[in-house]
């Protein structure tokens, strides 16, 4: 499994400025809940020293008449601290969920704009990581994490403010313990620091394997390697369940350790405020306040330990959202020629291309294709056929060369206009788990259902469409799983022909289709392609000998160009391929 480079510090000034951008639209929520977050501070200390007044003043003196009034301010006070809280938790988490709904929305746009390059190296489970259970634990650290420490923190300086004021001496016999907190509490964050970034990157590498493995559940299943990619699996979760296992072991020591200690200040407390109470010096009230103190000191100080780690564990996950973010893997959009209209004239002119540096994919290809023609690209596999149709587009960049549409440079053109104007249809059809009609227009509401119908009739796809339950309303399971080869590929046509491109082109687009699916959307194809220029990628040279012009590639290089009659009379690269397929077809 891949490691990842993360620096896991606890806190990130230039993290936590980038996070707190994203709260500038909530600034009222942040503001409301620091103002809950100091009243909840103020009013702790509040019912320790009612209940040492009341034991002093009415309990120990025999003066029973004042003890409803002071049981009644009590619960105004449980009653006012409960409201305070709700108001402070529901405004603390509303502040969360809304910056990473803010921060996911740019995530997903910021994948969807990223080049193809990114994702030939970059597993589809950790993107999902990201978006996902990532932003989860950054919501935390304005849930749980931030404002928490603040709160925890305000409420220790007045309760220690407090006790200073009630008695300095017993104040600090309490406090003897406390370099032994401070002490344990360091080694503690150290520990977790390494413990949460190993966490992390388990769940990361759970996420990336199950993706894989559920989509690719047909290959393990046809080859039979459920045994060994189960223990595959198993390996990986032994290691996620150990990493959390590791982070649950100090945890489990840390509060042991903290028990003690908060039992040690207790018993110096009992020990020294006795005396002082025998002595006549303080009132048994305050060692009874001083009982909660002790609690109400500890108890922030432990939840202060689970509110770095929550503020650490969103740090890790900031640092890989922004490593996400910062990603510049994009395709260059300088471009913004955008004409009314588009001819349909391809031209490559010296292209070289490579996927990584100078392993060269294509090289020195130049051919023209007028408007209207039809284009076919054939040649073995490796060849350089996708390659053309994918540089074309503009999902991969070229490093020498020019490639032009009508006369321009392709750079030269906005780039969704550019992307708009090219349909592909591919051999590996991906669907949504949506409705027919949706999977044809992509939620592009210009799209009516006349054109729909239209298109459907014309590629002879109606009538399996309206079999289906709900028609074009048929919800599609996941990457089509409900459809046939045949049916996704027809769909696709569909979908190909509604947005009307002035740029066909047709990736191996009948290779999954039976031989009688294939003479039926043959005819709509043609139609399909008449005005259009269409580039077409076909094993099947029968699909291609109506081509005006055939480029016959091989290791990324034109060996022959021309018709399909002009390369049968070269005798060369394509009339081998002509002859060894129709023989091994038995013809």
């Amino acid at each position: 499994m891949r490691e990842e480079k993360i620096s896991g510090k606890a806190y990130d000034s230039k993290l936590l400025s980038r996070l707190t951008k994203y709260m500038r639209p909530y600034r009222t929520i942040f503001w409301v809940s620091v103002v809950l977050t100091i009243l909840l501070a103020a009013v702790a200390p509040a019912l320790p020293m009612l209940i040492e007044y009341t034991l002093d003043n009415y309990i120990l003196t025999g003066r029973y008449e004042g003890l409803n009034m002071m049981l009644l301010v009590m619960l105004l006070l449980l009653v006012a601290q409960t409201v305070i809280r709700y108001f402070h938790t529901l405004m603390t988490n509303t502040l969360g969920q809304s910056v990473i709904r803010d921060i996911r929305i740019q995530v997903f746009e910021h994948i969807t704009n990223l080049r193809l390059k990114y994702f030939d190296n970059t597993p589809i489970g950790r993107l999902i990581t990201r978006t996902i259970s990532d932003l989860e634990t950054i919501a935390n650290i304005f849930s749980e994490g931030l404002i928490q420490i603040i709160g925890d923190l305000l409420q220790l300086v007045v309760i220690l403010g407090v006790m200073f004021y009630t008695d300095w001496r017993l104040t600090l016999i309490v406090l003897i313990p406390m370099p032994l907190m401070i002490a344990a509490t360091y080694v503690f964050k150290e520990a977790m620091k390494s413990a949460f970034q190993g966490v992390r990157l388990w769940v990361s590498n759970l996420n990336t394997f199950l993706q894989e493995h559920i989509s690719g559940m047909a290959v393990i299943q046809y080859f039979a390697r459920e045994e060994q990619e189960m223990k595959k699996f198993d390996d990986i979760n032994k290691e996620h369940r150990n990493a959390h296992i590791r982070a649950n072991w100090y945890f489990s020591i840390f509060f042991p350790v903290l028990e003690i200690i908060i039992a040690i200040a207790t018993g110096l407390l009992v020990w020294y405020g006795s005396k002082q109470v025998l002595a006549d010096v303080i009132s048994p009230g305050v060692v009874v306040a001083f009982l909660m103190y002790i609690n109400m000191i500890f108890r922030p100080i432990r939840e202060l330990i689970d509110k770095f780690n929550t503020l650490q564990m969103g740090m890790v996950s900031a640092e890989r959202i922004f490593d996400v973010l910062d990603t510049d893997e994009f395709t260059p959009n300088s471009g913004t020629y955008q004409p009314e209209h588009i001819r349909g004239e391809i031209e490559f002119k010296n292209v070289w291309f490579a996927y990584n540096d100078d392993k060269w994919v294509l090289k020195d290809v130049s051919f023209k294709v007028k408007p209207g023609e039809t284009l076919a690209l054939v040649g073995a596999t490796g060849a350089g056929k996708s390659s053309t149709i994918n540089i074309l587009s503009r999902f991969y960049e070229i490093q020498k060369g020019q490639i032009l549409l009508d006369g321009v440079d392709i750079r030269d053109y906005e780039l969704s206009f550019l992307r708009k104007h090219i349909a592909t249809v591919l051999q590996d059809v991906f669907l949504f788990s949506d409705s027919v009609r949706n999977n044809i227009t992509l939620s592009n509401k210009e799209i009516t259902d006349e054109q729909i119908v239209g298109a459907a009739k014309r590629v002879g796809a109606y009538d399996f469409i309206m079999r289906l339950p709900g028609g074009f309303d048929y919800q599609v399971q996941e990457r089509g799983a409900t459809l046939s080869a045949g049916q996704a590929q027809l769909v696709s046509f569909i979908r190909a022909l509604v947005h009307d491109p002035r740029i066909l082109i047709l990736d191996e687009a009948t290779s999954s289709i039976d031989t009688e699916t294939e003479l039926l959307i043959q005819s709509a194809i043609d139609n399909l392609m008449e005005g259009r220029t269409s580039i077409v990628i076909a094993h099947r040279l029968s699909t291609i000998q109506k081509a005006d012009k055939i480029i016959v590639l091989d290791k990324g290089e034109i060996k022959e160009m021309g018709s399909h009659q002009e390369l049968l009379a070269l005798d060369g690269y394509y009339k081998k391929l002509y002859d060894l397929q129709f023989s091994s077809a038995g013809i």
